[in-house]
Order: C-alpha cells, then sequence, then structure tokens
C-alpha cells in the first residue's frame, strides 16, 4: 500500500513538471547528465515559481497543475538507505552488463 501510495505520488509530480515545462513532454535526445540537470532544473524552478508568485494571470484554474500544488509541496530532504542503494546499484549495473552484452 506504501509503494502504491508512493508511486501516485510520483506520478502526480512528474505530471506537474510535464505540464509546466514543455522539454519533459517528448522524447530526449540529451545524454543522461543533461537530462538529469534539466529534471532537475525544472524542480527547482517549479518549487521558485510555487514559494515566489501567489498569482497566475494566465492560469485557468480548472485545468491547472497549479491549483493542486502548493508551497508545502516542495521536497526538502529525501532519506536514503543502504538496502534501497545496493539494490539500485546492482540493478543499474545488471542492466547496463545486459545492454553491453546485447549492443557490442
Amino acid at each position: 500500500m506504501k509503494h502504491s501510495s508512493t508511486r501516485n505520488v510520483i506520478e502526480h509530480a512528474f505530471g506537474v513538471l510535464k505540464d509546466c515545462w514543455a522539454i519533459l513532454r517528448g522524447k530526449s535526445y540529451y545524454s543522461l547528465q543533461i537530462q538529469c540537470c534539466t529534471m532537475l532544473a525544472c524542480c527547482l524552478l517549479h518549487n521558485l515559481i510555487n514559494r515566489e508568485m501567489t498569482y497566475y494571470d494566465d492560469v485557468d484554474e480548472g485545468n491547472s497543475a497549479y491549483v493542486t500544488t502548493i508551497a508545502t509541496e516542495d521536497i526538502h530532504y529525501i532519506k536514503t538507505t543502504n538496502e534501497w542503494s545496493q539494490w539500485r546499484d546492482e540493478l543499474a549495473k545488471s542492466m547496463f552488463t545486459y545492454w553491453q552484452l546485447h549492443n557490442a
């Protein structure tokens, strides 16, 4: 239940970001490093806009993702655990090894 709830929150967050930033809507041809920086920049800009702008001239409140997001939804800290970090690293290594074997 916790995983499902977390997944819904994450999907909602990506939906909000995709509504705000056109660069996130289509396929990206940039390197992974640039994609990570782009995502971070979009998140930071979204949080800044939420925090600093209290009124939107051109936003239709009936359809806007801004209606459901408020400054209290900013993410300030994510706690990591060794177990999940190790699992993620092992998964990434196995995926990369698989890719290398099939694209060599």
